[in-house]
Formats: structure tokens, sequence, C-alpha cells
């Protein structure tokens, strides 16, 4: 065969054959999700969301508000009502748990014994003179020690200076 008489047929129809391929492509769009946004090539002319996630959350968010305008009408509100009763009915039937027994006796700390390690004895604290200047929480509490890695903030000793008594 030898060549075509119309040497310039078969170009004119190549460039019109890629002329068809770019235009089939869709330009960029803007993914119609609140809050995503971004732009994207779609695969498809109908193509909205960028991805199968954006797909997933806009179908979520559809459901939602269907349901919203659903219990606006009178038949979603009856409906509601009466969810709300059947819950309430089962509620109120529902028996409350019985209580763990318990066989150890309860553990009562009594009001005398419980500062009682920490507080000096009454007999002393009348020997102190009235002289001395430390508060009553440095008397009552001298024993009591500091919390542990305590400096001269929070926790360190109360007071320092003149002894609290000499007759001890």
């Amino acid at each position: 065969m030898g060549p075509a008489e119309n040497h310039t047929s078969n170009r004119v129809r190549l460039g019109a054959i890629r002329r068809r391929k770019a235009a089939s492509r869709c330009r960029r769009r803007r993914c119609l999700l609140k809050g995503c946004e971004q732009h994207f090539h779609p695969r498809q002319g109908r193509q909205r969301y960028c991805s199968e996630h954006c797909r997933n959350a806009a179908r979520r968010w559809s459901r939602w508000k269907a349901q919203q305008r659903y219990r606006e009408t009178v038949a979603g509100q009856r409906k509601r009502n009466r969810q709300s009763r059947r819950y309430r009915e089962r509620a109120k039937s529902r028996t409350p748990p019985e209580p763990a027994a318990v066989n150890e006796p309860a553990r009562v700390i009594t009001k005398e014994h419980f500062f009682r390690a920490n507080v000096r004895p009454a007999g002393l604290l009348r020997a102190l003179s009235a002289a001395t200047a430390k508060s009553l929480a440095a008397l009552l509490l001298r024993r009591v020690p500091a919390r542990a890695g305590a400096g001269g903030g929070a926790g360190a000793a109360l007071e320092t200076g003149a002894p609290l008594s000499r007759t001890y």
C-alpha cells in the first residue's frame, strides 16, 4: 500500500481524539463536605467528595438531618413520646441491685485516738510559758513530719527560732 493521498487527515483525527480525552477529564473542584473543602480532581463527573471518609461523613450527616426533620413533624413527635414513655416504664420496673454483703465489721475511727499520735499531751501544753512567740499550729503539730523533699516552701517546718519549752 502506498502513502495516503491526504496526509493531514490522519493528524487531524489524532488531534481530535486527544482533545476529547482532555475534555472528558473534569476540572478541579472543592469537596462539598463542610470543614474539608479541599480541591480534588474527580474521577467521575458526579463525584462530590474528595475521599471515602468524606463521603461517609456526608452520608451520616444526611441521615442525621433527615431524622431531625422527621422529629419536627407531628408523627415524629408522637413516636418519640411513645419511646420516652416505654423507657420510663422500663426504668421504673428495674429492681435496684442488692448491696453486697460484707463479712467484716465496719471499721470505726474514734475521735479520741485519731490525732493522739501527733498531738502533745495537755500537761505539756500547760507547762509552756506564755511568753513564747510560737503559733498554736507550731505547738500542736511539732511532731508531724514535713512532706518529703520540702524546702522552705509548702510543707516545711512551721516555725523555727526560740525553743518551745524548757520543761520536758
